[in-house]
């Protein structure tokens, strides 16, 4: 399985570890997502007493409506006997204002309290890997523009001796300074192999 250059690393190993990373962080953003939808369908339902409320204003003011269309239709009195009709059907236009505001509220609370389940827990993670995964990119393109150019491994080698743990340069050589010097590839390859590797790339055969 071969990636461009600098999307994953060349060992198989560090490789293994990033695809598994990446498959964890997609993981984890999609199930915050569904718990944030299920959190706003939650809430939501609380508005379904209000919902229910305002349907049934709704019908009973349309049934009044048309009671006091047949109302007025009355000859002489239609005028006078609607007027009650009318003042129930204002009466249940302010219920139904009432439930539609009550339920605009728990809808608006519900997306608000969604989005923030589904982005707080997925932020943070993403806060934490997203620069160690940039870094990385950044860092192995740098360093295959110069294996593209067929470069010396000294210039690897120098950062090795420079950026590495001592102990990890004294592992390669005793005096990995005076072995450059003398221009020992072997010890100027395995110093480099060090430092391409903390990149992700893999060194050129010795």
């Amino acid at each position: 399985m071969t990636f461009p250059a600098g999307i994953y690393a060349q060992r198989r190993v560090r490789m293994l570890g990033q695809l598994a990373s990446d498959l964890f962080v997609l993981l984890w953003v999609v199930l915050w997502w569904f718990v944030g939808r299920a959190t706003e369908r939650t809430v939501d339902a609380i508005a379904t007493p209000a919902r229910r409320s305002g349907d049934a204003a709704r019908q009973l003011r349309d049934q009044i409506q048309e009671a006091a269309e047949q109302t007025s239709r009355v000859p002489g009195l239609g005028a006078e006997l609607r007027k009650p009709f009318d003042g129930a059907v204002l009466s249940l236009q302010d219920v139904i204002s009432a439930a539609d505001q009550q339920v605009a509220s728990v809808e608006r609370a519900g997306l608000l309290l969604g989005w923030l389940v589904f982005l707080i827990p997925a932020v943070l993670l993403l806060v934490i890997w997203l620069p160690v995964r940039v870094r990385f990119f950044l860092r192995a393109r740098a360093a295959q523009r110069f294996l593209d150019a067929e470069a010396d491994l000294d210039l690897f080698a120098l950062r090795a001796m420079v950026a590495q743990p001592m102990h990890v340069i004294a592992r390669i050589s005793d005096d990995p300074v005076a072995a450059w010097r003398r221009g020992d590839r072997e010890v100027i390859h395995a110093l480099a192999t060090v430092e391409l590797r903390r990149s992700g790339l893999n060194p050129p055969p010795l």
